[in-house]
């Protein structure tokens, strides 16, 4: 690779700049508060049962072979920005999404390209315009601008209704859609987004959330319409199908003029291990097909597990789906974790259902042997700990783990 570019150069000239962190300590707190206490839970229930973290939408296989080795061996240049190797990343997103380099802006996961969009397009007379349930970050950035926030209801399908969402205000900054949606796993055709693109108010910008449409067959990217030239923000994560959550790699996709008004609020470089890992994730052909149908199987076999035993799920195309549990999600979270199987929270619009994580097929045949207990009304040997539905939800709702 050639030294010849300075970082201060590349981070003032280049849309690669990436966002520096806005959260510190309470972050790192959080994050790993509940598996350090699902392990010492664990510890109680006995030797053979370790803790099941199916609440936090992370990828329990981790990186890939490919990136692991790619990181060890990128390690020992840790010392240096190396910025070729993040333009050499961005160069090949590019070409894989059929864009100019100058479309993508890499950051540090895609916490704040999500909130520094909100930030850059909302204001007190430019409200967010949002599903709900739904993925609920940038109604926090939003509200830092003293933005109205409209949520509106997901359709019978569990789809985004586009038709009320770019009517409910006409002077709307930002219309947000998450394909596939979280927390449901649910799918909004490219119909409606095209839909959605065309009679959005004037002025506004169209934020596609495609975090989790590795996981789907049927989504249609909107990464197209960045190359057309249109008012759009694609946003996209590493922390989901590549199991990447913890290393933070993420990246937003739009017209350069909409990502320089982004990079008013933060620039920075990548993690060297970050853009290590990208690369070769990016550059296996099977990785995302493999863990595409992986996910898929046992998500079928769990979700027809639940129906079976009368539970309503949401319809799921991601590695999460919503199920009915016909009481408090915040009781029966609680009452899981005497099993050692973390689940994940509950939106207020639907405080009667939790949010499934998709685990490995052991572990989610963990979650049904302790679901059917729960349901038949008996705890398990873990002592509940209230405490640990409260970590749960504080780590996947106030902050972005994608």
């Amino acid at each position: 690779m050639k030294a010849s570019i300075s970082r201060r150069d590349f981070l003032r000239h280049s849309a690669l700049a990436a966002g520096a962190a806005t959260v510190g300590a309470p972050l790192l707190g959080v994050a790993t508060a509940p598996a350090a206490a699902a392990q010492d839970a664990a510890g109680q229930v006995g030797a053979g049962l370790s803790p099941v973290l199916i609440n936090a939408n992370e990828s329990p296989q981790g990186p890939s072979a490919a990136a692991r080795k790619a990181m060890a061996e990128i390690t020992p240049q840790g010392g240096r920005y190396l910025i070729e190797l993040q333009m050499e990343l961005r160069q090949e997103l590019a070409d894989q999404l059929g864009v100019k380099p100058d479309n993508i802006m890499l950051y540090a996961g895609s916490t704040e390209p999500l909130d520094y969009t909100m930030l850059a397009f909302t204001s007190p007379e430019a409200s967010l315009v949002t599903a709900d349930p739904t993925f609920e970050q940038g109604w926090g950035a939003a509200a830092r601008k003293q933005a109205p926030v409209h949520k509106i209801p997901l359709r019978k399908d569990f789809s985004h209704d586009v038709q009320a969402m770019c009517a409910a205000d006409p002077k709307a900054g930002v219309i947000y859609i998450c394909n596939p949606n979280n927390p449901t796993g649910s799918i909004t055709t490219r119909k409606d987004l095209d839909y959605a693109l065309a009679h959005k108010p004037k002025g506004s910008v169209l934020v596609v959330d495609e975090a989790y449409i590795h996981f789907s067959d049927s989504a249609v990217s909107a990464v197209d319409m960045v190359a057309k030239g249109e008012d759009v923000v694609i946003l996209r994560t590493f922390s989901k199908l590549y199991g990447m959550a913890g290393i933070r790699l993420g990246y937003a996709v739009a017209r350069p003029d909409l990502l320089k008004k982004l990079q008013y609020f933060s620039m920075n470089s990548l993690p060297v291990t970050a853009a290590a890992a990208g690369l070769a994730s990016l550059r296996d052909p099977q990785l995302v097909p493999q863990r595409r149908s992986a996910n898929t199987a046992i998500r079928k076999d769990t979700i027809a597990f639940l129906e079976s035993k009368g539970f309503t799920c949401t319809t799921s195309e991601s590695n999460c789906f919503m199920v009915d549990v016909k009481r408090p999600a915040k009781a029966f979270m609680a009452d899981m974790a005497t099993w050692g199987v973390y689940v994940g929270r509950s939106w207020p619009v639907w405080p009667n259902s939790s949010r499934i994580t998709i685990g490995t097929a052991e572990e989610m045949q963990r979650f049904k042997q302790a679901f059917a207990q729960v349901a038949a009304g008996k705890l398990g040997p873990v002592p509940p700990k209230p405490q640990m539905a409260a970590l749960s939800e504080r780590r996947d709702g106030s902050l972005h783990l994608a």
